[in-house]
């Protein structure tokens, strides 16, 4: 099941939970979002215009080294970073309060939300999947974008733990995780809220863990299961130790388990202001006059080049 373009809640997200679990994640960066992060700076070469303003999504749970790579890259760019966690937003003016060398050298760094219309790149790592909303999340990136002005994100696509998901299904239990959007439907709601040349693209990162403990960890690192469908309640000791005895299912003749994870890659650009069209069209009526002599004329071609 993946989101429509209506500007909708992902039909499988709580949005209660989501926001309970936002207002307590911890204030920093998952492995997996560093990674995706780096993977996804190497993209910004394809980009000969330098952003002279950019904004970072989050970038205290999307990837703290992620966001050094792109102030590197651009270091005399002004930059804003935007955090919707009060934690967090103090975690990032703690981390990246600007230094004596940053106001000497590069460019101010802002904790406040952009002037609309100043900015040349959004930039979100791992954090689209996340969104209560992200049509509307969309339409905010573009009406803080200028002309010309992209953003580039990375999110979780459908396979993302497709092993995990098939034995909660073998077991009969409830999903494990919400269902996450496909790539083609990102890049329809892209089109659908102010972009235009959306590329999209994917790949699966499989991650190896020695132990089932070892995948709980990694997993409550990156969030919590916020299928609507989820367990109700509580689970205790009896629960764990059947879910662990589960993940051992998956365990290799190297004696690790391998976990899945879709990873979808997106850039657009703000889309041009179509011109309007006038209603009406007005012909000075000495031209039609004219159009109408010339049709009622015989032509040439019937005068005299007949057989």
């Amino acid at each position: 099941m993946t989101a429509g373009i209506t500007g909708t809640s992902p039909p499988t997200l709580d949005g209660q939970a989501l926001a309970c679990w936002l207002a307590r994640a911890p204030a920093r960066s998952p492995w997996l979002h560093e990674e995706v992060g780096r993977r996804m700076a190497e993209r910004l070469q394809w980009f000969v215009r330098r952003p002279r303003r950019w904004l970072d999504w989050e970038p205290v749970r999307g990837g703290a080294a992620a966001h050094a790579l792109v102030a590197q890259r651009y270091g005399d760019a002004e930059c804003w970073l935007w955090h919707g966690n009060p934690l967090h937003a103090q975690e990032a003016l703690r981390r990246w309060r600007p230094s004596l060398w940053r106001r000497l050298r590069g460019g101010p760094v802002h904790f406040e939300a952009p002037p609309s219309g100043c900015l040349d790149m959004v930039w979100a790592n791992m954090a689209l999947h996340l969104a209560p909303d992200p049509a509307a999340l969309m339409r905010q990136w573009g009406q803080w974008l200028g002309d010309e002005g992209f953003v580039m994100f990375s999110t979780f696509g459908p396979d993302t733990l497709i092993e995990l998901r098939g034995l909660y299904a073998q077991a009969r239990w409830p999903e494990p995780a919400q269902a996450f959007t496909d790539m083609h439907d990102l890049g329809d709601m892209l089109v659908a809220n102010g972009f235009a040349e959306p590329v999209m693209d994917m790949e699966h990162i499989r991650l190896q863990f020695p132990s089932a403990e070892r995948v709980l960890v990694e997993l409550r690192e990156l969030g919590r299961n916020l299928h609507v469908d989820r367990f109700a309640g509580l689970r205790g000791r009896r629960w764990h130790r059947a879910l662990c005895e589960a993940l051992q299912q998956l365990t290799a003749a190297d004696g690790t388990i391998t976990l899945t994870f879709e990873i979808v890659y997106g850039h657009a650009f703000k889309a041009r202001p179509r011109a309007a069209s006038a209603q009406h069209s007005a012909i000075p009526l000495g031209d039609v006059r004219a159009a109408l002599r010339r049709a009622k004329a015989p032509s040439a071609l019937q005068d005299g080049d007949s057989d």
